[in-house]
């Protein structure tokens, strides 16, 4: 990645519901401050569980450690209803409704954002391209400069990815579900590297590395 970076290499990232429920939105958002995302692919429901929790502090009516929230179900179309009456995101950012998140850390360093819906959505929220062959043709145009992929935690998003990816970009899949990061790295084995583990911990490795190679690009900049 830091070679990506340097190199002015376009890294997608495609993101699963997890990482909120997880509490690894915080590291995703240093990669994204850091300029190391170009393009984020996720579902309705990772943008909702997202500005949820900036909103209220839950993700589908739950707290950080997973216990239920009083009135918490609530919360999670409060967030929907809250972001379709501003417009959609970027319009919540302007107006400062939305001011912390992975959608708010997008939309403030112009992050590309993809987001699809499926038939299980709850009020799409402004901005999801719900009609499926639509997306498919969105997400084709999106991938056409990309050269390095993270498929985190979302084993839907990260099969069709897979599928629509060029041979020379470089993947890394990262899911709890061994099946999931089997089928997702069969597509391009030789370019491809599989990880079965929760994603917050590798979000939070990989957050730290960026910083302290940051750090040292800083240092010997500044020793020249």
């Amino acid at each position: 990645m830091q070679r990506a970076h340097a190199a002015k290499g376009k890294i997608a990232v495609v993101a699963g519901p997890a990482i909120v429920r997880t509490g690894a939105g915080q590291h995703l958002v240093r990669l994204i401050e850091s300029r190391y995302v170009g393009l984020l692919f996720a579902g309705n429901a990772f943008a909702a569980y997202d500005v949820e929790r900036a909103l209220f502090g839950t993700s589908l009516g739950m707290n950080p450690d997973l216990a239920f929230a009083r009135g918490g179900h609530e919360n999670h179309m409060r967030a929907v209803n809250t972001i379709r009456e501003a417009g959609g995101i970027a319009a919540a950012v302007q107006k400062k409704i939305l001011t912390s998140g992975i959608m708010h850390a997008c939309v403030r360093h112009n992050v590309d954002i993809v987001l699809t819906g499926s038939i299980r959505d709850e009020g799409p929220i402004p901005g999801v391209t719900t009609d499926a062959i639509e997306a498919q043709k969105v997400m084709r145009e999106k991938l056409a400069d990309v050269t390095h992929a993270l498929l985190l935690a979302t084993i839907q998003h990260s099969l069709a990815v897979a599928t629509m990816l060029a041979p020379t970009v470089k993947t890394v899949c990262v899911d709890i579900d061994p099946s999931a990061v089997e089928r997702a790295v069969e597509h391009q084995p030789l370019q491809s590297i599989g990880l079965v583990t929760d994603v917050e911990p590798f979000l939070r490795e990989l957050a730290d590395c960026v910083a302290e190679a940051e750090s040292s690009s800083a240092a010997k900049r500044s020793c020249e």
